[in-house]
């Protein structure tokens, strides 16, 4: 079994519930909290989703060499406590690693022994329909995300896996995770086989 789990994907990809999902099935997975300057969504509480702090605070973090991986992204700053991590893993914990990909791949060189996995909608079509349907971003905001996306799509072959979370299939992709983490292998349909061909035909599906 891994003992770390790196997850990232695009806004809008179900990376959040995709995670809460295999959390529940799968006691060992413990959500790394990322410490990030952007301000909290409706509904978010600090220590829960993110620890929410000023940019000073971050840059402070930086400075006293806190962060396990750190990253700019979508103009707000993220980081991985290194403290939280590793109290983690010393607990018996599998830290999940819920970032974006500057900072998973950080975090990547770092570690031999984790699992990466990329969670993706099904087409660019589909992305952007996510992104402006749960409403809370702005019209320059969901643009900033979607042109984000199209530099992100070259990271994904960096990933050890690609899956894709289909519209009411959220458990289908958790559980190929789940898979995944314990044997290194799925047969779930949320699996991409030929990586390079999802990316091609990814912004025209």
């Amino acid at each position: 079994m891994a003992k770390v789990l790196i997850l990232s994907g695009f806004a809008g990809s179900g990376k959040g519930t995709i995670c809460a999902i295999a959390r529940q099935k799968e006691p060992r997975l413990r959500l790394s909290v990322s410490m990030t300057t952007r301000a909290p969504r409706p509904g978010e509480v600090n220590g829960r989703e993110y620890t929410f702090v000023t940019p000073e605070e971050f840059r402070k973090t930086v400075e006293e060499d806190g962060f396990l991986e750190y990253a700019e992204y979508s103009k707000n700053c993220y980081g991985t406590p290194k403290k939280q991590f590793f109290d983690m893993m010393e607990q018996g914990f599998i830290p999940v690693l819920e970032i974006e990909t500057r900072g998973a791949e950080q975090a990547m060189g770092k570690m031999d022994d984790c699992l990466s996995v990329f969670l993706s909608p099904p087409s660019f079509t589909v992305l952007e329909k996510r992104l402006r349907d749960r409403g809370t971003e702005t019209e320059e905001a969901v643009r900033r995300r979607l042109s984000e996306a199209k530099e992100e799509l070259r990271r994904i072959p960096r990933y050890q896996y690609l899956l894709v979370n289909r519209d009411g299939k959220a458990e289908e992709a958790a559980d190929a995770i789940l898979d995944l983490l314990h044997t290194g292998k799925t047969d779930s349909p949320a699996l991409v086989k030929d990586v390079q061909a999802f990316i091609d035909g990814f912004l025209n599906a």
